[in-house]
């Protein structure tokens, strides 16, 4: 893989045989994780929510660089999609070992000003689509007693944030349902963790980024020297959850924030 792709965790080739699924794969975080998992020699299915050609030019990318991978599209709202998403993940590169739910939605949802309909779909997409999908891949990874599941919370999970309730209450949800699912799981050695990232750099955010009174505020309130991470750092965590080395892992939520939520 090229240098611009993150390294895997140890340098090896530590998913050879295996296939990783990506929701959200087609951008941000999401796109960042995809080459690092097919770097560490996975075949990735890239799954995008709209669009198959999005996921079509990170599967592309990641097949120049020498890897493998095939692009995929699904609604994750929507069970029966997603069931036939997996088929077909599971009749053109085998079954699932590794599945990184990584799609989701950012926006403000004020309390006595939010659409119903902005609700749900925050709600649908960013808890019920993980739910979705590892209700889906879950059951296999069991029967081979094998399987990484990574779940994306962010360090919303732990900071409120005025004007982002919902947002903050789905990825809280998110935390809770990885630790409560490593109960199931953990037995059939299937490891599900998540990772709960600050801000980071992807085209979500890109407005703020644009924003020089909103990077002035960052900059005051992230300890660190940098207020918004690569996708790239997001995802050599991601790749620490899958290896070798995370074996004793199971139900953990890893903030990886710049120090965000040591206080605003």
């Amino acid at each position: 893989m090229t240098s611009k792709f993150p390294a895997p965790f140890d340098g090896a080739k530590y998913l050879t045989g295996r296939v990783a699924l990506v929701t959200g794969g087609s951008s941000g975080i999401g796109a960042a994780i995809a080459k690092g998992l097919a770097g560490a020699g996975a075949s990735v299915a890239v799954v995008a929510s709209s669009g198959k050609d999005k996921a079509a030019r990170v599967a592309e990318a990641i097949v120049a660089a020498g890897g493998k991978a095939a692009p995929f599209v699904a609604d994750v709202r929507d069970e029966k999609a997603v069931a036939a998403l997996v088929q077909a993940v599971e009749q053109s590169l085998g079954p699932i070992d590794v599945l990184v739910n990584s799609a989701g939605v950012y926006y403000a949802t004020p309390v006595g000003n939010t659409p119903r309909a902005d609700l749900d779909r925050m709600v649908d997409i960013n808890l019920k689509g993980t739910w979705n999908m590892i209700s889906a891949v879950a059951p296999g990874m069991k029967e081979r007693r094998f399987g990484k599941i990574v779940n994306m919370s962010s360090v919303a999970a732990f900071v409120g944030l005025g004007q982002y309730p919902i947002y903050c209450a789905t990825k809280a949800g998110i935390m809770m349902l990885t630790k409560a699912l490593a109960r199931d799981l953990a037995p059939f050695d299937v490891n599900i963790n998540a990772i709960a990232p600050g801000n980071t750099a992807t085209p979500m955010n890109e407005d703020v980024r644009e924003n020089d009174e909103a990077l002035e505020f960052m900059k005051r309130v992230t300890p660190s020297t940098t207020s918004f991470s690569a996708p790239e750092e997001i995802a050599s965590t991601a790749l620490y959850l899958v290896s070798p080395a995370a074996r004793p892992m199971h139900g953990s939520t890893l903030l990886i924030d710049e120090g965000l939520a040591t206080g605003i």
